[in-house]
């Protein structure tokens, strides 16, 4: 690879980072050919982009980048593949999917909305983190909820109103 590649490869990467909020790293050694593509199938198919990349052009990438990255750069050994997706726990919830079939792949750090983890020890941690759309949606149930309840307090109040105005004036 040249250098001019390289500059190119480096660029891609940093441009791939700063429009990523979510950015997992994975060991995904050792995995037979046919492992390896029915991965990259799940990753399409829950919109994950899957790549393999260099480690030197990776950390040098997360340098250029604005962001700060904290210990990542420290866990680029080895094979190291990148996953991007736009919803924070996907990748988490793959990796952990895939995992009851084979030991692989194995979480190195991920990125997530500002927040560093470190180790495959936080899987179970990003696997429970709620994606922006599941937040918002519980919001929208609690703040509905109060208000369902009054409407159907006035609607049976309203019921027993009528039936007791109807009762007085039938009395009379």
């Amino acid at each position: 690879m040249t250098r001019e590649e390289k500059a190119n490869v480096i660029q891609d990467l940093t441009t791939e980072l700063a429009d990523n909020a979510t950015i997992y790293l994975a060991d995904i050694s050792g995995l037979n050919a046919q492992t390896t593509s029915d991965l990259r199938r799940a990753c399409f198919k829950a919109n994950i982009k899957l790549s393999v990349v260099k480690n030197t052009l990776l950390a040098k990438a997360m340098e250029a980048s604005e962001r700060e990255f904290g210990e990542l750069p420290e866990v680029l050994k080895g094979n190291t593949s990148l996953m991007f997706s736009e919803v924070g726990n996907a990748p988490a919830k793959l990796i952990k999917k895939f995992r009851k079939k084979s030991d692989k792949p194995l979480l190195k750090g991920a990125f997530v909305e500002e927040a560093i983890y470190i180790g495959d020890e936080n899987l179970d941690a990003l696997v429970s983190i709620k994606s922006k759309e599941e937040m918002i949606g519980e919001i929208i149930t609690l703040l509905q909820s109060p208000a369902k309840n009054v409407i159907s307090g006035l609607k049976s109040g309203g019921g027993k109103l009528a039936g007791i105005i109807k009762t007085l004036s039938e009395r009379e």
